[in-house]
């Protein structure tokens, strides 16, 4: 068959090679056509839409903006891909804790002539000027946190009829801490507690509660037998001391946040005080948590909180000598008593700081120390009222008095720091200058060794304390917990209850002989005895 003359012959090289261009374009189109495993998209479909887009805008210098437009395309490719419903993000900790604070960057409303009258009669501290010395003493929380304590004190303030305010401090805790802020209500404005008007309603119904069970136990034991009466007698109750009077002078709000609702803390009782003397605890935060530990704790962390603030305020609470004084009305009777109140000296010029530097004799306490028994005043559990004097009268009679307790008596108030113990080799307290480059502008400061985080300073007539701590007292050593107490005895011993020991072969044989002269002596008793009968008869 001849050709065409249209058709060209084509020599054999030219076919083969046209057959492996087309087979390697085909192959480089299949791979460009593969989709990414992170994108999905082919390189093809891109360079598709990447020409058009050249072909349809024409930019000027379309090689120098290829990478831009690069990118748009695959952003415009992967925008289609996503959804337009997106999930709601979770709310941080801290956006709930700025929501919580709003409330405290928010002022009332009212007139100027009401809060002319505040800022001049308002309790408020200023706890600018405490952070501004403190600074300078090389402690404190920080400019920011501290605002944010002044305007959550503001609030405090605000919502409670209080006398006096004060930032006693901040204790740390493992999982949450406390800002602790101490009041002073005005007379005849102190709300009652709840748990003293709880326990006051138990005590009756127990009271109630005996009264009936002693009726029936009566009762049963005119138709059966007496049973044995426990002569156990439970050591007599501490009371605790009023509010307004010794550990329980001042009342303590705490709050874990700035912007959190303040809590008021129950009042301290001598049985929490000296069982926090005996344990060593951090505190979680949670003011309802148990205390677990070794002696129990009569009480949740609330009240073991409450405790230790008390400790910490009697031992650490100093002031400048001289500062304070006892007032003029007080008798010479008193004198000899412990005094408990004071009073600002009008006449204090302040004592120069290097001269509160060198000396410890330059500060005083100004809280009352607190006694073995937990109390600031020491009372005498020896006493009873006199319906115990009616109903034990006749006991009384029969038994011995026993002799009358020795008053505790504690270091009086404004007592110097000089006077305080040392406690295994390490002195109670530190003293130091804020600044020896410039010492006409330095604050004298002291800090507590025994209870780590209290510190106080003096310039002029100001001075402030503040703890920041763990609220543990330093104890020297390592912390042992204490040996359980030696188990009670279980019953009286005697010869009727307790076991005697086997006598020896000796003993034994002595006893025998004993015996058998008994025997002996009784055996011729009776022969007397029968001969008189028989004589007496004949007669």
């Amino acid at each position: 068959m001849l050709p065409n003359e249209d058709q060209k012959m084509e020599p054999p090289g030219e076919v083969t090679l046209n057959n492996q261009t087309e087979q390697a374009a085909i192959c480089f189109k299949a791979f460009m056509l593969k989709n990414s495993t992170k994108s999905n998209l082919s390189l093809y479909d891109h360079l598709v839409r990447l020409l058009t887009k050249v072909m349809d805008e024409r930019p000027e210098n379309a090689v120098d903006v290829i990478e831009d437009m690069s990118r748009e395309v695959k952003r415009a490719g992967l925008r289609d891909t996503q959804s337009t419903l997106r999930d709601t993000p979770a709310v941080s900790p801290a956006q709930l804790l700025a929501e919580q604070q709003r409330a405290l960057f928010s002022r009332g409303g009212g007139d100027e002539a009401e809060t002319e009258e505040e800022l001049v009669e308002t309790p408020l501290p200023n706890v600018a000027e405490l952070s501004f010395y403190l600074e300078q003493a090389g402690v404190g929380l920080g400019r920011e946190e501290t605002q944010r304590i002044s305007l959550a004190l503001k609030q405090l303030v605000d919502t409670q009829p209080l006398q006096r305010c004060r930032f006693w401090g901040k204790i740390l805790g493992t999982e949450g801490n406390y800002l602790v802020a101490e009041v002073e209500y005005r007379e005849g404005e102190e709300e009652e507690e709840e748990g003293s008007a709880q326990e006051e309603g138990a005590e009756e119904d127990a009271k109630e509660g005996g009264d009936n069970d002693e009726g029936e136990e009566e009762e049963e034991a005119q138709e059966i037998d007496p049973l044995p009466k426990s002569t156990y007698k439970p050591p007599p109750v501490v009371p605790k001391e009023e509010n307004r009077t010794g550990v329980n002078k001042f009342t303590y709000f705490v709050c874990r946040e700035p912007g959190l609702p303040w809590v008021r803390l129950p009042a301290v009782t001598p049985a929490q005080i000296t069982a926090a003397r005996q344990i060593r605890r951090f505190f979680t935060g949670n003011l309802d948590a148990p205390v677990v530990a070794y002696p129990l704790f009569p009480g949740n962390e609330a009240n073991y909180l409450r405790a230790q603030i008390a400790r910490i305020s009697a031992g650490t609470q100093v002031s400048p000598l001289g500062f304070y004084q006892f007032g003029e009305e007080e008798g010479e009777e008193e004198e000899e008593t412990a005094r408990d109140s004071f009073e600002e000296n009008p006449d204090f010029e302040g004592i120069p700081v290097p001269e509160m530097v060198d000396s410890l004799s330059n500060w005083v306490h100004h809280v009352q120390h607190i006694l073995q028994q937990g109390r600031c005043v020491w009372v005498n559990l020896a006493e009873k009222p006199e319906e115990d004097f009616e109903e034990e009268a006749e006991e009384e009679e029969k038994e011995e008095e026993p002799d009358e307790p020795e008053p505790e008596v504690g270091p009086p108030l404004l007592t110097p720091l000089s006077e305080d113990a040392e406690l295994n080799n390490t002195p109670p307290w530190s003293s130091r200058m804020s600044s020896t480059l410039i010492p006409q502008y330095a604050v004298a400061v002291l800090r507590s060794n025994l209870w780590p985080g209290a510190y106080a300073y003096a310039t002029g007539k100001k001075f402030e304390n503040i703890y920041i701590g763990w609220g543990m007292k330093f104890v020297g050593e390592g912390y042992t917990p204490p040996v359980p107490p030696a188990p009670q005895r279980e019953y009286p011993s005697g010869e009727e209850i307790t076991e005697a020991l086997d006598p020896t072969l000796e003993e034994e044989q002595a006893m025998k002989a004993a015996l058998e002269e008994q025997r002996a002596a009784q055996e011729e008793a009776e022969e007397m005895e029968g001969d008189e009968d028989e004589e007496e008869e004949d007669d």
